[in-house]
């Protein structure tokens, strides 16, 4: 697998992986808010994850916004037991906040980019 940056004909493909994901953190979860299906207007396959490939994809972001320049990616996750919350832990990200936004209950990440060396 080499990321890459999704264009239009992607969508209809996130589409689908983005409800593969919602439907298999409701089945193990329960409704939550990440049970809203997508239409074709991100995620790795529920059935390929615990394999890497999410690690390989934060990599790679942290390298697209290091050549970018960027100092730091900030990010999101549901605070409940369907949050990415402790994959983006091991990932290297700090907790920053945690809020309710629109009543969603949300804790926010962040990881900053050190340039290079």
């Amino acid at each position: 697998m080499t990321p890459r940056l999704a264009t239009a004909d992607d969508v209809p493909a996130l589409a689908v992986l983005r409800t593969a994901v919602a439907k298999d953190l409701t089945r193990q979860y329960g409704t939550g808010h990440w049970s809203a299906l997508v239409s074709e207007r991100a995620a790795v396959d529920p059935s390929r994850q615990r394999r890497g490939i999410g690690r390989r994809l934060v990599a790679e972001a942290i390298a697209m916004a290091r050549e970018w320049p960027a100092d730091a990616i900030r990010l999101d996750a549901y605070d409940a037991p369907a949050g990415a919350g402790p994959f983006y832990a091991k990932c290297g990200f700090r907790e920053v906040a945690r809020v309710i936004y629109r009543t969603v209950p949300l804790v926010y990440y962040e990881r900053v980019i050190e340039p290079r060396a």
